[in-house]
């Protein structure tokens, strides 16, 4: 998924997916197919360690896969989970809804071609760039996952949470306190 969100605070997906709902092209009908899901306590627990929740009492999507000309797909729909993060002011355990709209295109991975300086290049432009359809399949799961990860606050409050600096007292020694004696001193002579 090409949409990026800075600083999400969540471990990105690597290794085996925690969760796995594979749809093969030769799968999905010439009128489309809909695909409903919702993760089981295990899956959830899964999805949860993998992106660094605390918890994730509810996780469910909901796509329409569509064909996208001969040999490709098309991903429309919606992700929506309950997620149970920690406070950054309070640090005690709030519950965020996360809802997140869904629209990939998945084709074929394009033909790369040698070019003269000996690296690699590819016939399709950088700009609009579908997903890669790997091996004919699309896994939802993973795509639930991703717009999952994307949707989570980075730095969830509590409803009006507000961090307060300590005030510092005068008597703190002053990080530069030295280097200004050593200027006096300095200039005194």
């Amino acid at each position: 998924m090409s949409r990026d969100k800075a600083g999400s605070g969540a471990k990105p997906l690597s290794g085996k997916p925690p969760w796995s709902a594979p749809v093969a092209l030769h799968d999905v009908p010439e009128t489309g197919r809909h695909v409903a899901l919702v993760a089981d306590t295990n899956t959830r627990a899964a999805v949860a360690a993998s992106i660094g929740l605390r918890e994730l009492p509810r996780l469910e999507a909901s796509f329409d896969v569509t064909r996208h000309g001969r040999e490709g797909l098309r991903v429309v729909g919606r992700v929506s989970a309950t997620v149970g993060q920690t406070c950054v002011v309070t640090l005690e355990p709030i519950e965020n809804e996360i809802e997140e709209e869904v629209d990939l295109t998945f084709v074929p991975a394009a033909p790369v071609e040698a070019s003269n300086d000996g690296g690699a290049r590819s016939k399709v432009a950088a700009e609009d760039v579908p997903e890669p359809l790997v091996g004919g399949v699309v896994d939802l799961g993973v795509v639930a996952s991703e717009f999952l990860t994307l949707g989570i606050d980075a730095y969830p409050r509590k409803p009006g949470a507000e961090f307060t600096a300590p005030a510092a007292a005068d008597d703190t020694p002053k990080p530069f306190a030295a280097l200004a004696a050593l200027k006096k001193e300095r200039s005194g002579s």
